[in-house]
């Protein structure tokens, strides 16, 4: 347990206004938790969608909390601090706790609608070939040291009091970089606070999260929190430029470039790193890399021609950015067999190609089909839904991508929570017929993911192509307000090892499992 610190010496780092009372104690830790409060620490209240931290001041003080930060005015029995942002006062509360981490590291940040997680694995591999003590935090894991950490069933960047202990222990593991995905969650909910980035990189700003962030104006101006975190955080004295690293080819363009004071360098067609002579299969890609002047031929696992731009990207931060040797960037791209639940091929004997992506948006499942599209010579067919409570549009916008560009479309769970199911697959179903698709030959509803993926599979000829898409690594889908195990990897080849008769993991159960048979 870390010694007593006095709080106002912790708040006096916090970068936004705040009343305070004139005696304020030492505090022996702090919390956003008034579950996990223990005698001596700081309850900081913080406001959310499910509940209010500062309706469980009192529960806090129960427990031991001997001072408070919220952001509402309120009768308190202990020191109260007032802030005008109690989530971002406590990032840096957090950070200040664990003296400052991000200031002793290298901090690359990733955001973007899609390919964050795959880029970040990419700089981190970078990074390591580089001979540099890399650290990784991700919505899958964080590498910490020699240590690895599962970050959590669904995908969001980690909170905020979590993301610098693990800036800590990196510290402390005596790393010297950082790569942090940074969600558009993640960075409107100040989760990332005092990470102070040396270098923030943009994969795409695409159709994404509108349940949460209202519009796409809103949702992109979360994303460039991240750059505009260049500018305001501190410059280390040993660090390297401040730099922006912008995809030429999205339309966050010329958004992002307007509002970046910090040096930029920008990859993909019109861009400073630019790729050519794409070759893809499902074993991989192959292509030219070029930056100032420098070529170098990239060998990658990764399937989907869309990962070129997630090479180049990891190229333009490292090599870019830190002016770290392109063949340490060729030996890293090559050494990364793939990213959990991305384009995954799913091998078990068949005579067709099977693969599990994560691609839950619509752009990512367009650019997923579209790939597949290219690596096959038969049909393709895919298995996806839509979740429950988040942005209704993207049922229409996916179905009408699967209708275009799959041979076969099969509609199924993906997450429905307390919505009915049954409605988002209708929905999801009209869009598709809108589009073209046939209700019966390419469009099939099979609202249990474990009956669909068999109907795939029993579907699928030699040189066909199956894809499960939305779920990728996930370990759960939420049916109701419950967590169901599942994970579509351990899915399809249940149903694969059924299909051949061999020995093969047993199909999991989901709560649609005994309601609903193929063709049902």
């Amino acid at each position: 347990m870390m010694d007593a610190r006095p709080l106002a010496q912790l708040l006096d780092e916090l970068p936004v206004g705040y009343q305070a009372p004139a005696d304020l104690p030492a505090i022996s830790g702090l919390t956003d938790d008034s579950r996990q409060v223990e005698p001596g620490w700081l309850f900081v209240a913080v406001p959310g969608g499910q509940a209010d931290g500062h309706d469980y001041l009192a529960q806090a003080v129960e427990r031991g909390a001997v001072a408070a930060v919220g952001e509402r005015e309120l009768e308190s029995p202990v020191p109260y601090v007032r802030v005008a942002n109690a989530r971002l006062a406590l990032g840096h509360l957090a950070a200040g706790w664990h003296g400052r981490p991000a200031r002793k590291l290298v901090m690359l940040g990733v955001t973007g609608t899609d390919g964050k997680t795959t880029t970040a694995n990419l700089i981190h591999r970078i990074l390591q070939q580089a001979g540099l003590a890399a650290g990784l935090i991700t919505t899958v894991n964080a590498v910490l040291g020699e240590q690895v950490v599962d970050t959590g069933f669904h995908v969001t960047t980690p909170p905020a009091m979590r993301v610098q202990a693990y800036l800590a222990q990196m510290v402390a593991a005596g790393q010297s970089h950082c790569v942090l995905e940074a969600t558009s969650h993640g960075l409107a909910q100040q989760r990332v606070a005092a990470c102070e980035f040396d270098v923030a990189v943009v994969t795409n700003i695409t159709h994404e999260h509108l349940d949460f962030h209202g519009s796409q104006q809103a949702y992109r101006q979360a994303k460039a929190e991240l750059f505009l975190d260049l500018d305001r955080s501190v410059v280390k004295a040993d660090g390297p430029p401040k730099t922006a690293v912008l995809n030429a080819e999205d339309d966050s363009y010329g958004f992002l470039s307007s509002l970046v004071e910090a040096r930029q360098i920008a990859y993909g067609r019109g861009g400073q790193v630019t790729a050519d002579s794409v070759e893809s299969s499902p074993q991989g890609l192959s292509f030219m890399a070029k930056m100032d002047g420098e070529q170098a031929h990239i060998e990658s696992r990764l399937a989907g021609d869309y990962n070129v731009s997630n090479c180049l990207a990891a190229i333009a931060a490292t090599v870019g950015a830190l002016g770290i040797p392109m063949q340490a960037a060729v030996r890293g791209i090559a050494e990364l067999d793939g990213v959990p639940g991305r384009m995954e091929l799913i091998r078990m004997g068949q005579p067709f190609a099977a693969l599990v992506d994560f691609a839950h948006t619509p752009n990512a499942l367009r650019r997923a089909l579209q790939a597949a599209r290219r690596m096959t010579e038969g049909r393709l067919i895919a298995v996806f839904g839509s979740a429950g409570l988040r942005d209704r549009e993207k049922r229409r916008l996916m179905a009408e991508a699967s209708a275009e560009l799959a041979d076969v479309t099969i509609l199924t769970a993906e997450d429905p929570r307390t919505e009915s199911l049954d409605a988002i697959l209708d929905e999801m179903a009209q869009a598709a017929v809108a589009a073209g698709a046939v209700e019966g030959e390419t469009l099939h509803r099979q609202p249990d993911r474990g009956q669909a993926l068999r109907q795939a599979v029993a579907l699928a000829k030699p040189a066909d192509l199956v894809i499960a898409c939305g779920k990728g690594h996930e370990q759960s889908m939420c049916f109701g307000e419950v967590e169901y195990p599942w994970d579509d990897r351990t899915a399809l080849r249940a149903a694969l090892a059924e299909l051949l008769g061999t020995d093969g993991p047993a199909m999991p159960q989901l709560p649609t499992s005994r309601q609903h048979l193929v063709g049902g």
